[in-house]
């Protein structure tokens, strides 16, 4: 039996904004988590969260764009298209042997029938996320 599949964000948890079966694992997926972040997970993989150099050349580009009068949402989702964010983080999973064996220690995990729910700090009804990202290569690689 295989396990479910869900993402969310820390803010929708901490106010029940999400419904989710109650024995789903909370597997934060944040690279440099807050305590408060921990507070609210079961556990964190931080190897599964984009890599310092995407996040550092992201925030640069996200920055610029404010500066420029871009609102904070237009300027996340147009730095997200301007560093070529998904493709990079996709590489980063192919590519790190960290991030490799966290994917595969989640996907044993849900063939074993256990149910996960990826969480970080973005809404994503409103901002682009790696986490989606990641939820589509574990939905590919199923």
């Amino acid at each position: 039996m295989e396990g479910t599949l869900a993402d969310t964000y820390v803010a929708a948890l901490q106010h029940d904004l999400v419904d989710l079966p109650p024995e789903t694992t909370l597997v934060g997926v944040v690279r440099k988590p807050t305590p408060w972040f921990h507070a609210a997970v079961d556990e964190n993989q931080p190897e599964l969260g984009p890599p310092t150099e995407l996040l550092e050349s992201f925030r640069t580009t996200v920055d610029d764009l404010k500066m420029r009068g871009v609102c904070e949402e237009g300027a996340h989702n147009a730095a997200w298209d301007e560093v070529g964010f998904e493709e990079a983080y996709r590489d980063h999973l192919e590519e790190s042997a960290d991030a490799r064996a966290a994917l595969e220690g989640l996907e044993t995990r849900l063939a074993d029938g256990e149910s996960l729910a990826l969480v970080c700090f973005e809404n994503t009804a409103k901002k682009r996320c790696h986490r989606t990202v990641l939820r589509d290569v574990l939905a590919e690689r199923a």
